[in-house]
């Protein structure tokens, strides 16, 4: 039976800035969606999935935020904030590679601008394959927002053989979330071109070896917050998901009456 994941990381050093308008500072795990901060639906997900330590990579304005995140922990979480001070100049990949001392385990990856209904962790988790990279992919290509920008990923099966933002030819999208093991980081590693590499570079590089396995979420829902447009969209589907959920309670009471 495998281990039971129960740390994650989670990416936040970047500043966001598709998100910025008129010259304002935001911090984008902090804007407020359908009523509490971005990062707050990620990290009731995280702990609905059983997750018990979250490992934050910070970089722009990182004391700040993690002053404004710190209330927002619930109590059965543990907290590790990690600094990654090259997050202006590197690409994400550097960011993963800021938690490498700390993980000695299989381990959640994520970023704290996307959302995901509570089943995709939960099946990442299930379905997973000790010892690979494994990806939640999303075959529903027509619905994705923003395709072009989109993380695209080529399949053989259940191997991821291709990733990439330019790909031509592919047949589903990296919803950005991932079960990882340690031996990630040998990848990023071995990625690297003048010391930067991105996570897309070292799920290419151990896709190579036949060690990237991509996982269906079905119909399940997620979103990239990655633009003023996307976050107008999630909100969105987050408020009809909210006045549904309050529907079936109605109705659920009205039964038990």
């Amino acid at each position: 039976m495998s281990e039971p994941i129960t740390e994650a990381v989670i990416l936040m050093a970047g500043a966001g800035s598709r998100f910025q308008r008129n010259g304002e500072t935001r911090l984008k795990p902090l804007v407020p969606i359908a009523g509490q901060p971005l990062i707050c639906y990620l990290l009731e997900t995280l702990v609905e999935s059983g997750i018990k330590t979250i490992h934050a990579v910070l970089g722009f304005e990182r004391d700040v935020l993690r002053r404004e995140l710190e209330p927002l922990i619930a109590p059965e979480l543990n907290i590790h904030w990690i600094d990654n001070p090259r997050w202006r100049l590197k690409k994400n990949g550097v960011s993963l590679l800021a938690a490498a001392p700390h993980m000695q385990k299989p381990f959640l990856l994520t970023m704290a601008d996307h959302l995901f209904s509570e089943p995709i962790v939960d099946l990442l988790i299930a379905e997973r394959r000790p010892g690979w990279l494994n990806v939640a992919i999303d075959r529903k290509i027509d619905s994705i927002f923003d395709l072009e920008d989109a993380m695209k990923v080529e399949t053989r099966g259940e191997h991821i053989v291709a990733i990439g933002k330019e790909l031509t030819t592919y047949d589903a999208i990296d919803t950005g979330v991932f079960v990882c093991p340690p031996a990630f980081f040998r990848y990023l590693e071995r990625s690297k071109r003048d010391g930067d590499c991105s996570l897309a570079d070292g799920v290419q590089a151990m896709a190579r070896d036949g060690f990237v396995r991509g996982i269906d979420i079905g119909a399940a829902w997620w979103q990239d917050v990655d633009t003023p447009e996307m976050l107008t969209r999630a909100e969105e589907r987050l408020r009809r998901d909210h006045r549904r959920e309050e529907r079936e309670q109605v109705t659920q009471r009205a039964i038990v009456r």
